[in-house]
C-alpha cells in the first residue's frame, strides 16, 4: 500500500469535516437569518416542456443514488455479510447506479442546457444556478466512469476500502486516509466533488432539499380544527344589508309555468 500525500490527508482527513461543518452550520443559519431565499427557484412559468423531464429525471436518479451510496457506504460489512458477498454487492451496485445514474446524467444535461440556451430562464438565473448545475453534471459524469474502473476488479476490495473510509469519517476515527493511498484518480475526484456539493450546499437552492425532509412531519402532526364561518350565526345574514334612506326594489315575479297560462288562457 501507496504512503498517503500531503494532499490526499488534507483531501480525505481533513476536508470532510470541512464540508460537514458548513453544510450544517451553513443550512442552520441560512434558514434562520434568510427564510424568504429558502425556496427552489423553480423557472417553471418561464418554460415547463424540458424541464418536466429534466427535473423528473434527475430527481429520480438523484434520490436513487444518495440513498444507494449512503446505505452502502455507511453499512458495516458484517451486517450484510451473511446474506451477500462483497463482490456480489459491488455489481449490484454497478448495474443500478449505472442505471440510475444515466438517468441523472440525461435529466441534468436538460436542465443544463435549458438554463443556458434560453435567454429568459438564463437572464433569471443566478451564477450559483449554473454552477451548480455544472457541479452536478461532472459529479454524474465521473460516477459513471467508475463503473469501467469497478470492472476491473469484481472481488469487492476497492469497495470495502471506500466504504471504510466513510464509517471511520462519520465515527470520528483515524486511520481512513491510508485506505484510500491506492485508489484511482477518478473515486478520489468523484469523492472531492460530492464533498464539495455539501460544501456549497447551503449557499444554493439545494437548501429546499431539507423541506423535503420536513414533510414527513405531516404525517405525526395532530388533525387541524377547521370551523365553519356559519357556526352559530342568524338565517340569513349573508344577505345584503339595506342602506338607510333607500327603498328595497320589487321583487321581480316568478315565471309562470306554461302549463300554468294555458289553462288560464283556455278558462
Amino acid at each position: 500500500m501507496n504512503t498517503p500525500t500531503w494532499l490526499d490527508t488534507f483531501l480525505f482527513g481533513y476536508y470532510p469535516y470541512i464540508c460537514l461543518t458548513v453544510f450544517l452550520l451553513g443550512s442552520l443559519l441560512r434558514f434562520d437569518r434568510d427564510q424568504y431565499t429558502w425556496k427552489s427557484d423553480s423557472s417553471q412559468l418561464l418554460r415547463s416542456g424540458s424541464l418536466r423531464w429534466g427535473s423528473n429525471l434527475f430527481h429520480l436518479g438523484i434520490l436513487f443514488l444518495l440513498a444507494g451510496h449512503g446505505v452502502g457506504m455507511l453499512t458495516p460489512h458484517f451486517v450484510y455479510a451473511p446474506f451477500i458477498d462483497a463482490g456480489t454487492k459491488q455489481l449490484v451496485a454497478m448495474v443500478s447506479g449505472g442505471l440510475f445514474g444515466l438517468l441523472g446524467f440525461i435529466g441534468v444535461s436538460l436542465l443544463l442546457h435549458r438554463r443556458l440556451a434560453d435567454e429568459r430562464i438564463r437572464a433569471t438565473s443566478k451564477i450559483s444556478d449554473i454552477v451548480l448545475l455544472v457541479l452536478l453534471w461532472l459529479q454524474f459524469a465521473l460516477g459513471l466512469s467508475t463503473i469501467p474502473l469497478s470492472a476491473q476488479h469484481l472481488d469487492g476490495g476497492m469497495m470495502l476500502r471506500l466504504a471504510e473510509w466513510a464509517q471511520r469519517i462519520v465515527t470520528l476515527r483515524s486511520g481512513g486516509v491510508e485506505l484510500l493511498a491506492d485508489a484511482s484518480w477518478v473515486f478520489k475526484a468523484h469523492m472531492v466533488l460530492g464533498m464539495t456539493l455539501f460544501l456549497v450546499f447551503p449557499f444554493t437552492r439545494l437548501v429546499h432539499v431539507w423541506s423535503g425532509f420536513g414533510t414527513l412531519a405531516y404525517a405525526l402532526r395532530p388533525y387541524q380544527t377547521v370551523r365553519s364561518r356559519r357556526l352559530n350565526l342568524p338565517r340569513g345574514h349573508m344577505a345584503p344589508q339595506r342602506h338607510l334612506g333607500t327603498s328595497p326594489a320589487p321583487a321581480a315575479a316568478p315565471h309562470a309555468h306554461p302549463a300554468v297560462i294555458t289553462q288560464r288562457a283556455e278558462a
